[in-house]
């Protein structure tokens, strides 16, 4: 690799550009890093494994309110 180019991102990086991009306030710099250097089998496990943890989430605060009002 040359001096310029990005090095390969770690777990947290993947992590943390997965969630970025979820929000939609991920860096350019971050971006370009992801798309030359990062593997896309990466961002899609952990994108995934995101989705389903988010999913869950929204099921279980649903269920809590229900569960304390009474339904």
């Amino acid at each position: 690799m040359s001096e310029n180019s990005p090095s390969k991102p770690n777990l947290f990086q993947v992590v943390a550009s997965v969630l970025a991009a979820g929000f939609g306030v991920q860096s350019q710099k971050n971006r370009e890093r992801d798309f030359v250097a990062g593997s896309a089998k990466s961002y899609v496990i952990v994108g995934v494994i995101a989705t389903v943890l988010f999913v869950l989430t929204l099921y279980g605060i649903v269920k809590l309110i229900l569960g304390l009002a009474g339904a």
